[in-house]
């Protein structure tokens, strides 16, 4: 007798209050948004190179400059959900947007921090990528570099 009541009790509590998980799954999420949260997690990785060919607008920096300037410092993305929060686009055309987020970083002088501003997204060879020079001021603005 007393199964059957727990029984029904948790499936009236799984109808009545579902669970958040399943629903943010069913959520899918923006082609702009993914990209992003992609490019900082291969960025927290530590995969430079790999983070490199993601990015725009290149021609400015080689891709050994670009790698030893991200060794050079302690700053990286934060993990999960902290690591970006707010995303929403401002401005899109056929190859740009202009979205505005807030990136966690952790790391530098102090333990945590983050950045809420607009970054800009390119549309090359079928995906959206995020400007290197978007990801070098996240890198360079907000803490000291690492002593060797």
């Amino acid at each position: 007798m007393f199964r059957p009541v727990i029984l029904l009790f948790f499936l009236v509590c799984c109808l009545v209050f579902p669970f958040p998980a399943a629903s943010a799954a069913a959520t899918p999420l923006d082609p702009r948004e993914e990209a992003m949260a992609a490019t900082l997690d291969v960025w927290r990785d530590g995969r430079f190179e790999q983070l490199y060919d993601l990015l725009s607008h290149r021609s400015g920096m080689t891709r050994e400059r670009f790698v030893r300037l991200l060794r050079e410092t302690d700053i990286r993305p934060a993990c999960c959900f902290t690591k970006l929060r707010d995303f929403r686009v401002v401005n899109e055309k056929r190859t740009t947007a202009k979205v505005f987020a807030r990136v966690g970083m952790e790391g530098g002088s102090s333990a945590e921090n983050s950045h809420s501003r607009e970054f800009t997204l390119d549309h090359e060879e079928g995906r959206w990528k995020m400007r290197l020079s978007d990801i070098k001021s996240l890198a360079g603005g907000t803490g000291s570099k690492r002593k060797r």
